[in-house]
């Protein structure tokens, strides 16, 4: 009986020791869980608490990344971003426009390209404006190539982040297909890059070369030449707006009675009036036409008189005019197409400062604040 117990007894104590030491960590698993249970991780409330967004950008950027389930790969992200002068503002705009930009793995994706464009002598302040303004781009492979690409083509650093701030769709398009023949295109019409607005270049410089193509076509069928100068703002329209649209503003002037030699005419001479609101060409229409007494063709001739706001300058000039033809103190023939057209130091000199004390203070604070509104530009639209 002695030895019985003596060999039961270790077995006893030895089995009641490993339960003991198997307690103890399921009671850590199970603390931890509980634990977890009570903080569990949510995307929005990280966006919050990190990256700095509101709560209804968070809302709105956390179904972006519904597979994200833990901080660590954001937290390494955000780490990473810190090091480019990355501010916690610029974070909140990054990561609101790009949310799954925090799912980027750091080692193969951010770091690569960040390296890329150190290697182009690249300052950790440039890269981070970089980030800030390619947003999704960030993460394409042509990243690099591209920057160094278009560097050429602007010139300088600030332009070209000027441009990729405009649409950063620069630094992913494919450049053998579409960037360089678009600029050939563009070369052998004659026009240089300075020679369209900035806003209209960084979206035209990624259209289709096929669209582009269609663009010259119809800028033709209206008779402008490539190298005047219509044929810039011409081929700016007709390339980032639709046909559709074009076709819609063609066929208005067409039911007011202009032919379709009068639409090119006028286009050739004003080719912004392609891109404006059926609203505004009745508006201006029954001003010219009721007010003034201006018949169509003088308004085809003068198709600029559509682009003109009525308040702020057709208006005032007209009464200007009409002032001074009612008191005998209009000596020349001008007729109201010229004096609207005419820049504002010249409407001075030849017609206000001359009669300045014969027209009313009325008169002049309304002129007056006319040209104010118009300061710096012939067009007040």
């Amino acid at each position: 009986m002695l030895r019985l117990r003596n060999c039961i007894l270790p077995h006893l104590f030895s089995s009641s020791r490993r339960s003991t030491s198997c307690i103890a960590p399921l009671h850590r698993l199970l603390s931890g869980s509980a634990a977890a249970a009570s903080n569990p991780f949510t995307v929005a409330d990280y966006l919050v608490a990190r990256c700095g967004l509101s709560g209804e950008q968070a809302l709105k950027a956390s179904k972006s990344i519904p597979g994200l389930r833990s901080p660590s790969k954001p937290d390494a992200v955000i780490a990473f971003l810190a090091g480019l002068d990355i501010s916690g503002t610029d974070l909140a705009t990054v990561v609101a426009k790009d949310p799954r930009l925090l799912c980027a793995d750091v080692g193969k994706t951010l770091s690569p390209r960040i390296a890329e464009l150190r290697s182009l002598g690249l300052s950790s302040h440039q890269v981070g404006q970089v980030v800030l303004a390619a947003q999704t781009r960030i993460r394409s492979r042509s990243l690099c190539r591209n920057f160094e690409f278009w560097l050429g083509v602007f010139g300088s650093f600030d332009e070209l982040l000027r441009f990729v701030k405009m649409n950063g769709s620069l630094l992913s398009v494919n450049l053998d297909k579409v960037a360089k023949p678009n600029l050939a295109l563009l070369q052998r019409c004659g026009m240089q890059i300075s020679d369209i607005p900035s806003t209209f270049l960084s979206r035209i410089l990624v259209r289709s070369t096929k669209h582009l193509q269609e663009t010259l076509a119809r800028v033709a069928e209206l008779g402008i030449q490539q190298g005047s100068w219509a044929f810039p703002f011409a081929f700016m329209r007709f390339a980032m707006f639709n046909r559709e649209k074009l076709d819609s503003n063609i066929q208005l002037f067409e039911k007011l009675g202009w032919s379709r030699d009068d639409i090119a005419s006028a286009v050739r001479k004003a080719p912004n009036i392609l891109n404006l609101a059926p609203e505004r060409v009745h508006k201006n229409l029954d001003f010219l036409m009721g007010d003034v007494g201006l018949q169509m063709p003088d308004i085809v001739h003068r198709p600029v008189l559509l682009l003109y706001s009525v308040e702020r300058r057709l208006l005032p000039r007209y009464y200007l005019m009409k002032f001074l033809k009612d008191r005998g103190l209009m000596t020349s023939s001008l007729s109201f197409s010229t004096i609207a057209l005419m820049g504002n130091d010249n409407l001075l000199g030849k017609l206000v400062l001359p009669h300045e004390m014969s027209v009313s203070v009325l008169l002049l604070l309304m002129l007056l604040a006319a040209l104010e509104n118009t300061s710096g530009s012939s067009l007040a639209t």
